[in-house]
């Protein structure tokens, strides 16, 4: 096994059960570290020493290269690997191998830990068709959100990966040389790197990048990060201004709960539910099944409530790191429980039915 994919894999598993950020960090730095070598060069420098001297090679990721450089899969990874086979959830087994894509994910251009190319590798070793690529707008300066000249660097990033090269993957979030086809943005073989951005809905209910910008995306998800604990009136006039926007594809967790996690506790937002999913239902906005554990954003009662409404959902991630595209799982198991038709999900249809669906407005 080459030490690299051995090393992105770890933090593929790590990233998947939420393990500290400095624990995920030390195997993707020395991935990096030692991807810049040959494979003789990285054996040489194991076996005369050079590696344990080497800065972001630690006593683990110096386990797992040597043992990867004698061809055996190391311990550490036969060990998560044995942990990681039991699925993240119990239910909706059926509902998850019937989507195809996921509309929320962050990268390291915002407050994602990890390169574009990487969270494209794990989505597609995942078996997804799409990925849409939803970075923070500049609002939100604590997680480095883009403004409109950075979203237009990203941009130009994503077109060269249709024609360079988006990665692909040898195995669970391992990272390598993968085969692009011309044409479409984001576009390798069978799988598509969608555009979007996960925008911020200002309190006067304007969304937080320029329209010329967002004209320019495939998806936008629509979230309030801001002032969550104002009165239901002006929380709900908030939402519904993003909701009417017509570049608005998806409402993101739109409660922002918190149930867990190292941000702690947070409840849920005060509004008038009945007359959001009615908005939604009406500017054919499609509801975020948000697949986050420390979210489970609706909570159960609203995903009824947005059901009865008529609305549509998009079951998505929000990953900020590879191994976390398999939050999916999570998700399926909430909206199999709740009864939502799989029809009504836009991330189980194909890309070019759910590409025509969110153009319609603009």
């Amino acid at each position: 096994m080459h030490p690299v994919a051995a090393l992105n894999e770890i933090a593929f598993w790590l990233e998947r059960e939420l393990a500290p950020t400095f624990k995920v960090k030390a195997f993707r730095s020395a991935a990096e570290i030692v991807g810049s070598l040959s494979t003789d060069e990285i054996a040489a420098r194991a076996a005369d020493g050079r590696l344990t001297k080497t800065k972001g090679i630690g006593a683990r990721t110096f386990e797992v290269i040597s043992q990867a450089v004698d061809g055996a899969v190391p311990d550490y990874l036969e060990n998560l690997r044995t942990t990681g086979a039991k699925p993240l959830a119990d239910g909706g087994t059926d509902l998850l191998a019937q989507l195809r894509g996921d509309l929320h994910s962050h990268s390291e251009w915002s407050d994602g830990g990890s390169t574009i190319e990487q969270m494209v590798a794990a989505a597609r070793s995942l078996g997804r068709e799409y990925l849409a690529l939803t970075d923070h707008s500049p609002s939100l300066k604590v997680a480095s959100g883009l403004t409109a000249e950075r979203l237009a660097e990203q941009l130009d990033v994503i077109d060269g990966l249709a024609t360079g090269g988006a990665g692909s993957s040898d195995g669970d979030g391992d990272t390598g040389e993968g085969d692009a086809s011309d044409g479409d943005a984001g576009a390798a073989g069978d799988f598509r790197l969608l555009t979007g951005i996960e925008v911020d809905i200002l309190e006067d209910g304007t969304l937080d990048q320029t329209r010329e910008m967002l004209d320019r995306l495939d998806i936008v998800v629509a979230s309030v990060h801001s002032k969550l604990r104002a009165d239901s009136a002006t929380m709900t006039e908030r939402m519904l201004g993003g909701i009417r926007d017509p570049h608005t594809t998806v409402l993101g967790h739109c409660t922002g709960r918190l149930l867990s996690g190292s941000r702690g506790t947070r409840p849920p937002s005060d509004f008038d539910a009945e007359a959001v999913f009615a908005a939604c239902a009406e500017h054919d906005v499609a509801v975020e099944i948000n697949s986050r554990p420390e979210r489970q954003d609706p909570p159960d009662d609203l995903i009824t409530l947005a059901l009865d409404a008529g609305c549509l959902f998009s079951i998505d991630t929000d990953a900020h790191a590879p191994g976390q595209l398999d939050f999916l799982a999570y998700g399926a198991e909430r909206a199999d429980r709740a009864g939502v038709p799989v029809d009504r999900i836009i991330t189980s249809w194909p890309v070019e039915r759910l590409l025509e669906w969110a153009g319609r407005r603009r």
